[in-house]
């Protein structure tokens, strides 16, 4: 598919503040999946600083906002193609060993909810047959529904409450897989889809799991698929905050707000 991605991400403060720093993974993954034609990343008032890729292939680029200022905003525009790659991230250039992913955070510690669930699943020796099978059990068992989960949501807190949105799917898809013993990982991107018959052109987030023989595998609990064409991939890490797109400190006092827009568009081809 040919993509275009405009992405606008709107910070306000109460109060101006001083400075602003931040870190930005806005930059789509270098693989044979994807292919950039063009991308900018604008942040108002901004002074980009150096770009560095990271031990797992991610482009970040550090800027810069000197106030004092009330409201911030950071802009993308970018067209790219993507093609389908049943879900292998082949091509990818990262030099993280695979059992780093294999650590616990915060929020995808497991509970013994979530371990009945992992080590319900018998009958199979083969690491792709078990990650499937651990994706298909949390699409049955969290169901779809924005607005009632919220950022800090653990993979514990969204089994329980049987509901949550893709980013609670991904903590929880990697939860199970970690306790099967396969490296697993949050991804965060965009996707141009629909879920449960409504237009969802997004930001969006899945799981990857380290699959012996075939490397690594995206598996997208929310939507029951692995990522193809529809999908643009822009990072990865443990959880939803560190593979965050955006992350920064600003310095001052007052309150901040926060506006996301995000639109996905196929283009002819």
């Amino acid at each position: 598919m040919k993509l275009r991605i405009s992405h606008e991400t709107v910070y306000r403060y109460d109060q101006p503040i001083r400075n602003l720093v931040q870190s930005l993974r806005l930059t789509p993954s270098v693989f044979e999946g994807q292919k950039v034609h063009s991308w900018t990343i604008d942040v108002s008032g901004g002074i980009r600083g150096p770009g560095f890729r990271d031990g797992a292939g991610d482009w970040i680029e550090g800027w810069t906002v000197r106030g004092p200022v009330d409201h911030v905003t950071i802009r993308i525009d970018g067209r790219i193609d993507t093609r389908d790659m049943a879900g292998v991230l082949r091509g990818h250039r990262e030099m993280i060993n695979p059992l780093t992913y294999l650590r616990d955070t915060s929020v995808t510690r497991p509970d013994p909810a979530l371990r009945d669930l992992a080590f319900g699943i018998t009958g199979t020796t083969d690491q792709l047959d078990l990650a499937h099978k651990l994706s298909a059990a949390v699409s049955d068992r969290i169901a779809f529904r924005p607005g009632v989960t919220q950022t800090g949501t653990t993979a514990a807190q969204a089994l329980a409450l049987g509901e949550g949105v893709c980013q609670d799917h991904t903590h929880a898809l990697t939860a199970l897989a970690r306790l099967r013993g396969l490296p697993a990982r949050y991804v965060s991107g965009y996707l141009h889809s629909t879920i449960d018959g409504q237009a969802h052109d997004a930001a969006h987030a899945w799981a990857e799991i380290q699959v012996e023989g075939l490397g690594w595998i995206g598996f997208d609990a929310a939507n029951r698929c692995c990522p193809d064409e529809r999908y643009v991939r822009l990072g990865s890490g443990l959880d939803s905050a560190d593979a965050a797109p955006i992350r920064g400190i600003a310095m001052g006092t007052g309150a901040e707000e926060l506006d996301v827009s995000v639109r996905v568009e196929e283009m002819p081809q």
